[in-house]
């Protein structure tokens, strides 16, 4: 597994996490990995899986909730970071952690690219587009949100 963990600025239309990182985890799992092997592993991990889909094709985030992104399927092209952001390739056997408040949205993708999505225990997420809503307020209840104990991808011990 290859892990990056880029940091991406407050651009005054999406926050972003002021102290976390994003954590891209490239081959987290095998390329031909299936959806309930990612459900169990997040979920083992206190992130329970909560759905499986896409990636919006907007920028948005969530200021109550930390999230993770599992591929189990196709390829895609995220812009993390907001409209300011970067862009990263995903695909099958991938994950992405996204700290409260982190831009994300799909560029582009193949046909086939699904996802599975989790919040850490206890945590539901709202949905926020860039510019929308009241930033301050997203600020304040992005610095709220607990981190877990335990990493989606690599558990409490890192491996």
């Amino acid at each position: 597994m290859n892990l990056q963990e880029p940091r991406f600025d407050d651009d005054d239309r999406t926050p972003n996490h002021p102290d976390l990182p994003v954590r891209i985890y490239a081959g987290a799992f095998s390329s031909d990995v299936e959806p309930e092997e990612i459900e169990a592993r997040f979920t083992r991990n206190g992130w329970p899986a909560a759905w499986r889909w896409g990636v919006y094709d907007f920028d948005h985030y969530h200021s109550t909730a930390h999230e993770v992104l599992g591929c189990f399927a196709g390829r895609a092209t995220l812009r993390l970071g907001g409209e300011e952001g970067e862009d990263f390739e995903v695909g099958a056997g991938d994950a992405v952690m996204l700290p409260a408040g982190t831009g994300h949205c799909c560029l582009a993708h193949s046909p086939d690219f699904q996802v599975v999505g989790a919040y850490p225990e206890g945590q539901e997420a709202d949905l926020i587009r860039a510019g929308d809503g009241e930033i301050e307020a997203a600020r304040r209840r992005i610095r709220e949100v607990p981190f877990p104990e335990s990493d989606p991808v690599t558990g409490r011990d890192g491996e």
